[in-house]
């Protein structure tokens, strides 16, 4: 698919920074909604909800910046460290090389809310369901998530992802 390592990884490059521009799009748009009436999409199933979350998914451990300071960057760097294991030539590996880079950029994207403002805007609700308020970069990283965990269980065969913790067996 890619003729070489650099080309694949300057591709993802592009993935996550367009996956992150996205994202800050779409939070600059959410900030002209602080203060606001929420703007209603589909009565009673989905609107634009401004919120400051300062925990995680779910607000998952509120005010606990210092650990989102070290534990993001960390994951990123597993992120690229996985990413880079993966073979570039081979299509199967594509979904995996995809989701890779837009997990990054969702983390990247809810990491730069915590340095600027200490939190992370959300502003998509789904009323219908009482869902908690997300944003574009919560969608790249949950549903990430969860395409991987259906492609492990379903799509890849046994030992076609051993390159994840294998060594490259020497000449």
């Amino acid at each position: 698919m890619f003729h070489s390592r650099k080309s694949y990884f300057i591709a993802g490059l592009f993935v996550t920074i367009l996956g992150f521009l996205l994202d800050r799009v779409s939070k600059v748009f959410a900030m002209g909604l602080q203060g606001q009436t929420d703007i209603i999409l589909i009565p009673g199933v989905l609107q634009f909800h401004y919120l400051e979350n300062t925990g995680a998914a779910f607000s998952l451990l509120n005010g606990q910046f210092g650990f989102f300071f070290i534990v993001t960057p960390i994951l990123c760097l597993l992120i690229l460290f996985l990413l880079s294991k993966l073979p570039y030539d081979n299509k199967r590996y594509f979904p995996l090389w995809l989701i890779g880079f837009l997990m990054l950029a969702g983390a990247l994207g809810n990491f730069v809310d915590r340095i600027v403002y200490r939190y992370v805007i959300d502003f998509i609700y789904f009323s219908l369901i009482n869902f908690p308020v997300f944003n574009v970069a919560d969608i790249y990283v949950t549903c990430g998530l969860i395409v991987f965990l259906i492609l492990y269980i379903f799509y890849y065969k046994d030992g076609e992802l051993d390159a994840f913790y294998r060594k490259k067996e020497q000449p």
